[in-house]
């Protein structure tokens, strides 16, 4: 399988997920349906799917648009808040794409409407997860309409248990700010400096690992005493609260 980033509006991510097997594609928050359906085009794919991961416009505002220019279209998301959704998710939820393996993952605190989508290319040993704006780059979205305790829940037990080789691919191209500012709530770690010069000049900064997000993001890490230390707390929960209003302020 292969996943083409498509940049749209100022920092977000549409990607087209290619298997070459089933000459299929699918598409993930195609928010600007003509600049996504046209790179659909050069891939010489027949597009089958649009994968939603959370409610909100700059990711769904897309969809009425797209099937109305490409009809019979499944759309998959996780909630009745999704515009021309076919197919609503639960947690767990599989179902394939061609030859791919797909798992959904339920993914509260950004939104009641999150889902990540876990994807297995079994021939190929490739592991992918389209992670919306739950888990980013170097750090997680914001509680609009969940708890610390949902992020938590989403980050360090959900997408945590994923294979460290997992690439994730994120909603927005946030991750130097959000290098940025782990820094100053965990500066001596040294795989962080490394990742945060390593992205200073790339315009692009997926995929990312699930690995390397255990390794460097803040909200992944609130069980180091790094991170204790820099809130002044103890209980993981209490943490990534802390830390998620630094970065609020930052």
């Amino acid at each position: 399988m292969k996943v083409i980033p498509v940049p749209c509006l100022g920092d977000n991510y549409a990607y087209i997920l290619v298997d070459e097997k089933s000459r299929q594609a699918t598409v993930v928050d195609p928010v600007e349906p003509e600049k996504v359906l046209s790179a659909v085009k050069e891939t010489g794919m027949t597009l089958k799917t649009v994968l939603t991961t959370h409610h909100h416009s700059d990711h769904a505002g897309g969809n009425q648009e797209i099937v109305k220019l490409i009809p019979n279209l499944d759309v998959y998301g996780g909630d009745s808040r999704i515009p021309a959704m076919t197919h609503q998710l639960h947690n767990d939820d599989k179902f394939e794409l061609g030859g791919l393996q797909v798992r959904a993952i339920q993914t509260f605190g950004h939104t009641t409407s999150s889902i990540s989508y876990y994807i297995q290319d079994t021939s190929a040993n490739q592991r992918i997860v389209f992670t919306g704006d739950t888990l980013f780059v170097g750090g997680c979205g914001r509680l609009f309409e969940g708890t610390p305790s949902d992020m938590y829940e989403s980050l360090n037990v959900r997408l945590a248990k994923l294979p460290k080789d997992t690439k994730v691919y994120a909603g927005h191209e946030y991750t130097n700010t959000n290098l940025r500012f782990a820094l100053t709530v965990d500066g001596d770690n040294q795989a962080l400096k490394d990742k945060a010069q390593r992205c200073a000049t790339m315009a692009c900064t997926m995929p990312s690992t699930i690995g390397e997000e255990l390794a460097t993001n803040p909200f992944m890490r609130v069980d180091q005493p790094a991170l204790q230390k820099a809130t002044g707390k103890n209980n993981p929960i209490d943490v990534l609260a802390a830390v998620r209003q630094l970065k609020d302020r930052f």
